[in-house]
């Protein structure tokens, strides 16, 4: 018995994990899929919230708030880019100060706060502006001022701030649950990302369906109500797993490490690195079992690379480093772990950046292509249409079925063929859906052609139906992109990083959708003529050139998938300093495999 609790205590030691009352976790009674199917239940009540909010606000902005088309545009734009850009916030303030289940539990509570105020506005008439039509009495209309958009603003923001610092720790919180260092745990940490993806897509499918659907015929008020109570239910899923999870206590501030990193480089830049780790402040050396790898002697143990090497200068020791080295300080002298991990951190960013064009693409499928929807014949029988906003469940239709077909069949064969836990590794899997956008932006390009003459040319109106292509198209794209960037970023050796470098997967939203709003204007004004005032200026489909615009976003899709095949073999071939230390009498001498190089 001493011996199993001597065993237990190394182990939460070593992954650094504790219960709710911050005792060291036991692994038998904490953490594991049963812990993170309680954070499942949180991720699919949360989309469930936002999507409904998110798909049917620039309606309520337009008809209850009566700001204009162009204004209200930028308002659900701005909303949006700025909930994942708040997702930066989540992640720091989860890895630094909170933890996981506190940021989710206490912003959580915020984005439900959020939605009971809109939900109240958007019931008492004495909060709103007079009602009015804006399709006949546009100009007439009085737009909410003072109070009345105070009260707006406050409680969608309170939805951004919210939304946005729940997101990335619902994805670290879960995967935190399960041990990167072994095997068996390695296995189900794969599943559960494509579980994460499944209760991603349930989520969406609802709102896109069933609440859409309620705000449609019951109003926006019940609408906003019914968000509420999803959250709500996500929080009692998340209150109810307490006594499962395994956290991970907070680490102090994460950007100040990395702050301290280039200080000191900058401060010893005149400096020259030495030939061998060895030589650095932390580089005291020791061979790891069964493999040639130098690590840190420092906590975390970061494999040593050559790249950057101007940042290992932040980790030379300087006589008068020596001569005080118990006091000095760190903006000064770093560890080599310390600068491995503003390395990787540097390494990644541009595997993040090759996935803005993706959801960049992903913008024109929530907007332009929503439109397309809206002058199509969208009767699915004689008494129902089908809402062009539900255009979007398409692809979470299919993937309900898809992602649990994938982890079931195609990662255990993949697996036996690959011998990877995961099947195929995280950067294949981005790339084969950074390459399946490319058609999808084809289909949309060729669909939009077959409209518009249609329209055009023989005064027909086809069938909705004939946009479901570029939709699945893309849903099989985002199945393997998004998964795949949430598990790379999330394995990435940076001690007590994992929610902030998720969160870098929805700036990618962001980043994706601004790109968009500026693409569309540089478009519009590289191809306005003296007849004409561009591809996509007439808010008339028939007149608009739509399928150009998606012809060029197809070229931009490949071209960026082979910007990224650059990036990955770039990243996968990072020169590391695999060394060997042969022992001769009283000294050991170092040999760096593939780099001659002493000095930089």
């Amino acid at each position: 018995m001493e011996m199993q609790e001597t065993s237990r205590r190394n182990e939460n030691k070593a992954y650094n994990t504790v219960d709710w009352r911050g005792r060291p976790s036991n692994p038998k009674q904490h953490g594991g899929m049963k812990a993170a199917s309680f954070v499942l239940g949180v991720q699919a009540f949360e989309i469930m919230g936002i999507a409904a909010v998110g798909n049917n606000l620039i309606t309520y902005v337009i008809n209850e708030m009566h700001y204009s088309l162009s204004r209200s545009a930028n308002i659900v734009t701005n909303f949006i880019g700025t909930l994942f850009i708040l997702a930066l916030v989540g992640g720091f303030l989860s890895d630094s100060y909170l933890g996981c289940f506190w940021t989710m539990l206490i912003f959580g509570f915020l984005e439900l706060s959020g939605f009971i105020l809109l939900s109240i506005q958007a019931h008492l008439p004495q909060l709103k502006p007079p009602q009015c039509n804006m399709l006949t009495d546009g100009d007439d209309c009085i737009e909410a001022k003072g109070i009345k958009a105070l009260i707006f603003f406050v409680a969608l923001y309170l939805v951004a701030l919210g939304s946005g610092c729940v997101k990335p720790n619902m994805i670290s919180h879960g995967a935190d649950q399960f041990n990167k260092d072994d095997s068996k745990q390695t296995k189900k940490l794969s599943t559960y990302f494509n579980a994460a993806y499944f209760a991603f897509s349930i989520g969406e499918l609802v709102a896109l369906t069933l609440l859409v659907w309620l705000q449609t015929h019951s109003g926006m008020d019940v609408g906003f109500g019914v968000s509420a109570v999803a959250m709500g239910l996500g929080l009692i899923c998340l209150v109810c797993g307490t006594l499962f999870y395994k956290n991970k206590p907070p680490q102090g501030s994460i950007l100040t490490p990395i702050a301290q990193v280039f200080v000191a480089a900058f401060y010893k830049r005149n400096k020259v690195s030495p030939s061998t780790p060895q030589l650095l402040h932390g580089g005291d050396s020791r061979r790891v079992p069964n493999t040639n790898t130098i690590m840190s002697s420092d906590v975390g143990h970061s494999q040593y690379t050559r790249r950057f090497r101007f940042l290992d200068k932040a980790c030379i020791k300087m006589e008068e480093d020596s001569n005080t080295s118990s006091t000095e300080s760190p903006w000064k002298l770093c560890t080599i772990n310390q600068v491995e991990q503003v390395k990787t951190l540097i390494t990644v960013i541009p595997i993040f950046a090759c996935t803005i064009i993706f959801n960049t693409t992903l913008a024109q499928l929530q907007t332009f292509s929503v439109q397309q929807g809206s002058s199509m014949n969208s009767k699915l029988t004689t008494s129902f249409h089908v809402p062009p906003a539900s255009l979007q469940a398409i692809p979470y239709i299919i993937l309900i079925f898809l992602v649990p077909l994938y982890d079931t069949f195609f990662v255990p064969l993949a697996r036996k063929i690959t011998g990877h836990e995961s099947g195929i590794t995280p950067l294949k899997r981005i790339g084969f859906g950074l390459f399946i956008a490319t058609f999808s932006m084809v289909a949309a390009a060729v669909m939009e052609q077959k409209r518009r003459v249609a329209a055009v040319k023989n005064n027909e109106i086809i069938s909705i139906f004939w946009i479901t292509p570029q939709y699945l198209i893309f849903g099989l794209s985002e199945m393997f992109t998004a998964i795949g960037l949430i598990e790379f970023f999330y394995k990435q050796k940076i001690k007590g990083m994992q929610s902030f470098l998720t969160a870098m997967t929805y700036c990618s939203y962001s980043f994706g959708f601004y790109l968009s709003s500026l693409l569309v204007s540089l478009v519009n004004k590289i191809t306005a003529t003296s007849s004409n005032c561009g591809w996509l200026a007439e808010n008339d489909l028939n007149n608009d050139r739509l399928d150009l615009f998606y012809w060029l976003l197809a070229g931009l899709s490949f071209i960026n998938f082979l910007n990224y095949l650059f990036w990955a073999k770039w990243y996968s071939k990072t020169p590391s300093a695999l060394e060997t230390i042969s022992h001769y009498s009283d000294c050991s001498t170092v040999k760096v495999i593939g780099d001659n190089t002493n000095m930089v």
